[in-house]
């Protein structure tokens, strides 16, 4: 996968951090030129010639290091690796666009830690939307060589590269200057002479090893000794919780087409009227969602029309809401790959100048989020509708709950699961934009919380995973309705295995 600062999407996220895509750089261009910049600056600025926060006008050369220790500070349970490796390749991406003033050997390290299995030790809680400072801070100090890195040996890729490619298309010196060619492993990737503890100690230390590890010793942990002026510049982004969202916005893209999947089940099922589904009805409101889902479910359905007027909404409008769905998914998804490709660093390096600014706030991001968590439990209020369909002789044809006798309970208990999981999917959709922060005596007084946007984005896929295969599974008892009463654990299980695989 290349990284060119400009074209990463929310699918590519997930496979570098899920799927062990390997990562090359196009090119430093633009990273060495704001790097050239910040390098010859001798006014104040802030952050690398003054403290932050409320501490601005503070002057204070050569602090960069007590600013990344003062900020590791991560709380909660630990992150998984994939989530940390996605946010590696977000970081190195938003660098590579540009702006953020730091010395382009650090993007080298980075892609030689995503390629080689190292993670930073990340925890959950620490970031409101307006940086991952403590996340940031704690990779910083893994690549200076004061914390130790999680290291698992990658898995191989997808897509690899072309056999001898190096993670940059030029060598580059410390500094990030063209250079000569230096050591390379066998797989192209840099070798340990320029990847060596502060100090010049080379060695495996700093990272935990596991007993894999310890019989087959893994390649150098990555290093790169990180000038003070270098540290805001870094962390100066939101790359955890764009990684959040960009791997939710891929998997929600994967689930909601998957609910038109079930959705057609459940009409068939209950022979409901493909009416409402009509192109001539899309065009009188012509909303891109509802058309989209119009036209896919109409060409799964294949029965006569229904001899009824009309049906309930969970079939009658089920374009019009499952549509406002994946509309609100295609908005976030556009806001999240902006920010994926954007220079978020305060400041911003370009023109000569330093340009100091709000980039690092992650509004639009944590709007687009909460809109689309919203719509979420719209589809899946829709999905608990056509489940209680299928509970009723009315639309069935068979007994009530598809049971297989009169008085039996069928699959009644499918609706409590269901609401259960609606109940869940109800609480993650409260915005958490209507909140706010003021930080730092006041210098930082405002907060968007798109961090907790894109967690509780990734949090909504379990519980709508779960309405869903409900529906799933009565539909498939309505289609094939002579099973007799029997513990449902595998039937529902079997469903949600079927969604997954969309995911």
């Amino acid at each position: 996968m290349e990284l060119d600062g400009a074209g990463l999407t929310c699918a590519k996220v997930h496979q570098a951090g899920y799927d062990g895509a390997r990562v090359t750089i196009a090119s430093l261009d633009r990273a060495r030129a704001a790097w050239a910049v910040a390098q010859g600056l001798t006014g104040p600025v802030y952050g690398r010639s003054t403290g932050v926060g409320a501490n601005r006008d503070v002057v204070m050369e050569g602090a960069g290091l007590d600013l990344l220790r003062s900020h590791v500070c991560g709380a909660g349970p630990p992150i998984e690796p994939a989530r940390a490796r996605a946010m590696l390749v977000v970081r190195l991406n938003q660098l590579l666009a540009g702006g953020s003033g730091v010395d382009p050997a650090v993007c080298r390290a980075l892609a030689y830690a995503i390629n080689h299995g190292y993670t930073p030790p990340l925890r959950t809680y620490g970031a409101i939307g307006t940086g991952d400072l403590t996340a940031l801070a704690t990779t910083a100090l893994c690549l200076h060589g004061e914390l130790p890195w999680h290291h698992e040996p990658p898995a191989p890729s997808t897509q690899p590269g072309p056999a001898g490619a190096s993670a940059l298309s030029e060598p580059v010196r410390p500094g990030g200057e063209p250079g000569p060619a230096e050591p390379v492993h066998p797989d192209g990737e840099p070798g340990p002479a320029e990847l060596t503890r502060p100090g010049g100690e080379s060695g495996h230390a700093g990272f935990v090893r596991t007993g894999e590890e310890r019989r087959h010793p893994p390649s150098e942990p990555p290093h790169h000794a990180f000038a003070s002026g270098d540290a805001l510049p870094f962390i100066s982004s939101g790359a955890a919780t764009l990684a959040d969202a960009a791997i939710a916005c891929h998997r929600l893209r994967r689930l909601l087409d998957a609910a038109v999947d079930v959705a057609a089940l459940s009409f068939t099922a209950v022979d409901a009227s493909a009416e409402p589904l009509a192109a001539v009805v899309q065009e009188a409101r012509p909303h891109p969602g509802q058309a989209v889902v119009a036209a896919r479910l109409r060409g799964l359905l294949a029965h006569e029309p229904t001899t009824r007027v009309q049906d309930p909404y969970g079939y009658r409008a089920f374009a019009q809401v499952h549509g406002a769905a994946v509309d609100a998914l295609d908005r976030a998804t556009t806001t999240v790959e902006i920010d994926l490709n954007a220079s978020t660093e305060n400041p911003l390096f370009a023109d000569g100048l330093a340009w100091h600014n709000g980039n690092f706030h992650a509004a639009p991001v944590a709007l687009a989020l909460d809109a689309l968590r919203a719509a979420l439990v719209q589809t899946a209020q829709l999905s608990t509708a056509r489940l209680a369909t299928l509970m009723d002789p009315a639309y069935t044809g068979h007994l009530p709950f598809l049971a297989d006798r009169p008085g039996a309970s069928g699959v009644l208990i499918l609706e409590y699961v269901a609401q259960d999981a609606l109940a869940e999917l109800r609480h993650l959709a409260n915005p958490v934009t209507t909140g706010t922060a003021v930080i730092s005596r006041s210098a930082e007084d405002h907060a968007g919380f798109a961090t907790q946007a894109a967690r509780h984005a990734l949090r909504c896929l379990e519980p709508l995973e779960l309405v869903l295969a409900c529906e799933r599974t009565a539909a498939a008892r309505a289609l094939h309705a002579s099973a007799p009463d029997r513990p449902l654990t595998a039937d529902l299980e079997t469903s949600r295995q079927a969604l997954a695989r969309h995911l």
